[in-house]
């Protein structure tokens, strides 16, 4: 009993340490924007975007290239069609403005878009391909995450930023 009872004490100050030894959590900054003060903000490219040359990425907090958590506006010009493609680490989108339709799947399918209205909210799902498209106006889609991040396109020859 009295071993079982010092072999306990060992594991949890092991534990103790273990856990103190990690490095602290990253923590949000103070941060708030008006909708006009988002919109002065200029487009910064950078990861987490599809590379779709309708495609403006707009890294509002953070660094999605780095771990840590990040936000990025994705200001899509109508007619834009962005092929199947995933992420490393997970996301959630929050359409802001404009009529967002967007899919699940490993090729681009029209028949399996979903409409998302303003004030939609939908995943990005870590490594799962998903595609998205807009009709004729402009969609703002808020992105969160936690970085690193990248792109991956399904099919490397629907990579725009790989098209000469």
């Amino acid at each position: 009993m009295l071993r079982s009872k010092a072999m306990f004490a060992v594991a949890t100050i092991m534990s103790a340490a273990a856990v103190a030894a990690q490095p602290p959590a990253p923590q949000l900054p103070k941060y708030s924007k008006t909708p006009d003060e988002l919109t002065a903000i200029a487009p910064t490219g950078g990861v987490g975007g599809s590379g779709n040359a309708k495609v403006q990425v707009v890294t509002i907090l953070g660094d999605p290239s780095k771990p840590g958590p990040y936000s990025q506006l994705l200001k899509v010009a109508p007619h834009a069609a962005i092929a199947a493609h995933h992420h490393a680490g997970d996301r959630v989108g929050t359409v802001l403005q404009g009529t967002w339709m967007f899919g699940y799947g490993p090729s681009f399918s029209k028949a399996e878009l979903r409409t998302l209205p303003v004030g939609s909210v939908y995943t990005e799902p870590s490594g799962a391909a998903h595609f998205a498209m807009t009709g004729e106006e402009a969609v703002t889609v808020l992105i969160t995450g936690s970085g690193p991040t990248d792109t991956v396109y399904e099919n490397p020859a629907d990579d725009p930023t790989k098209k000469p």
